[in-house]
């Protein structure tokens, strides 16, 4: 069998191309930009690297042909970026990758969302929420949009000849994260940058090992069509965590101080309504990440946890990586990189 990975020079994309290697029974492809940079991919003389873009049809017919299985891993995450940006790179680029798999007769098409694509603009906590839980009316970012329209295409496109999911981890962590929320958070907390926006309340919510979301990826691609096409779901740890408890737990780890500075929030507000109207321009917002985000603002103060019954149900979806084993794993790779500081330069 022939896999392609989207977004294989990613985090995410890079532990799965390597997951389907070690098998020994696929071979893989990747699509990638001849800039990518593909150092945590390790030998790259078993895969088949397609040189292309995600916004280049002629690209997605290359690098799906003679594929059984796709694999979508790939999209626009940063908040930095206009709405045709993140249309074109995460719901076009989505649809266009459908009809090139569909036409060069791949069976399978794995669908990587975010349970931040079901995150209402003035919602409240999500507590063991499963996939009955509606799309919202209004969303908190473009990101949150255009993976809520990516995700509803994927599975429209569920049909006889082509098999579709979409599987929606939150906060994908691990060793060999070098740009995700966790790194992120623990790269402001190591500078006294990182307020405590706790409120004095627990935050819960469900993290996603990285080895967890590619086994869970492997299982849905060879799950019963019947089970798993049209379908979305919720994949993540198989602990509840506390987030500002688990940023302090991790920050004693790695030697700084847990935030402790709680900003008044009228105050903030106030800031994040400004920051919302000048990133409104063009100019500003196709140049730099807001430094501060309603959504941002969400994931660290709105509690989010799933059931991941029905990926337990319909493919065997079982997390393989506790939370103390991956953060042993993530404490030493982190150390073999030179350290927090050394891993967070390149974000500033």
């Amino acid at each position: 069998m022939r896999a392609l990975v989207t977004g294989a020079s990613g985090f995410l994309g890079g532990a799965l191309t390597r997951r389907l290697l070690s098998g020994g029974d696929m071979e893989v492809s990747v699509l990638v930009r001849r800039t990518s940079d593909l150092r945590d991919l390790g030998d790259t003389s078993r895969l088949t690297l397609v040189y292309g873009d995600l916004a280049d049809r002629e690209s997605l017919r290359a690098a799906t042909r003679g594929v059984d299985v796709v694999f979508h891993s790939a999209a626009r995450v940063d908040e930095r970026g206009v709405r045709e940006q993140f249309w074109v790179e995460n719901v076009q680029a989505t649809v266009d990758l459908l009809d090139a798999a569909r036409r060069s007769g791949a069976s399978r098409f794995v669908f990587v969302s975010s349970p931040s694509a079901l995150m209402e603009y003035d919602g409240g906590d999500q507590i063991d929420v499963d996939e009955s839980l509606p799309y919202p009316v209004r969303y908190l970012n473009l990101y949150s949009e255009t993976k809520a329209a990516a995700e509803r295409r994927v599975l429209a496109a569920n049909g006889r000849d082509l098999t579709t999911c979409a599987l929606r981890p939150r906060a994908i962590w691990g060793a060999g994260d070098r740009s995700g929320p966790i790194v992120r958070l623990l790269a402001k907390a190591s500078r006294g940058a990182l307020p405590d926006l706790s409120g004095g309340r627990a935050v819960y919510t469900s993290l996603c090992h990285v080895d967890n979301i590619v086994d869970a990826c492997v299982r849905a691609a060879a799950a019963d069509s019947e089970r798993v096409g049209g379908r979305a779901y919720y994949v993540a740890d198989a602990e509840r965590t506390d987030v500002w408890q688990f940023v302090g737990e991790v920050s004693r780890l790695f030697g700084f101080d847990p935030p402790s500075r709680r900003p008044n929030p009228r105050v903030l507000a106030a800031v994040v309504g400004v920051t919302e109207a000048i990133w409104r321009m063009p100019w500003v917002a196709t140049r730099w990440s807001p430094p501060l985000s309603r959504y941002v603002i969400a994931l660290l103060t709105r509690s989010a946890t799933f059931d991941i019954g029905a990926a337990e149900r319909d493919f065997g979806y079982r997390p393989i990586v506790s939370r103390d084993a991956g953060l042993k794993e993530f404490q030493d790779w982190v150390d073999e990189q030179g350290g927090v500081a050394a891993l967070a330069r390149p974000l500033r």
